[in-house]
């Protein structure tokens, strides 16, 4: 009977995102499997992003360079010679500056926005990897506060007096994520106390 039911039974494939066990004397290449899965995603991402935010991206990066800094200097001190008449071949065409001021003005707002642009994308990248972070750490504690049962529970078999400690009892409970949330926010400077 168990064996027509057996063989009856569909089961659905687990999904996890958990890898295979380590096997031994391959920390390395487990290291070098993880390093590798970061990188391939990142570039991922970086071949997911529109158009404008790869723009955005150059740009910013461009701006932020030394290149950019000895460019911007060279144009601002032939621009400044110019119209000091310091070079007489060229006729002098801003006397006040005025032109000067207003480039700089509206380049200082295009590049203020490109460099938000670029910061937005790298926060929401941040938060992404947090939340990485979050959910490891959340499979830790539960992996640490089940290997923490079973580890009492065999010290109770084997008669170990440690495995009566009370403290024992708080840590093998596990953490409810929103509830630390919600305390943390209590605890902020500002944030109403009432009810507590």
């Amino acid at each position: 009977m168990k064996e027509s039911e057996s063989v009856y039974k569909v089961e659905k494939p687990r999904v996890s995102p958990s890898t295979p066990p380590i096997e031994p004397n391959v920390l390395a290449s487990v290291l070098e499997r993880n390093i590798d899965a970061l990188r391939s995603k990142r570039h991922e991402d970086e071949r997911k992003a529109s158009l404008q935010d790869r723009i955005a991206e150059l740009i910013t990066r461009f701006s932020g360079s030394m290149a950019f800094v000895y460019m911007h200097l060279v144009l601002v001190a032939g621009w400044v010679a110019i119209n000091l008449g310091i070079i007489p071949l060229i006729p002098v065409f801003d006397p006040t500056f005025v032109i000067l001021a207003t480039f700089a003005s509206v380049e200082a707002i295009f590049l203020s926005t490109f460099v938000l642009i670029s910061q937005n994308r790298a926060a929401a990248e941040a938060d992404r990897r947090a939340e990485l972070d979050l959910q490891t750490n959340l499979l830790s504690e539960h992996e640490i506060t089940r290997l923490l049962t079973l580890t009492r529970a065999i010290a109770a078999h084997l008669g170990i007096e440690e495995a009566d400690d009370p403290e024992l009892e708080e840590l093998e409970r596990h953490v409810a994520p929103e509830k630390v949330l919600d305390r943390l926010t209590e605890s902020e400077p500002g944030t109403s106390r009432e009810g507590t």
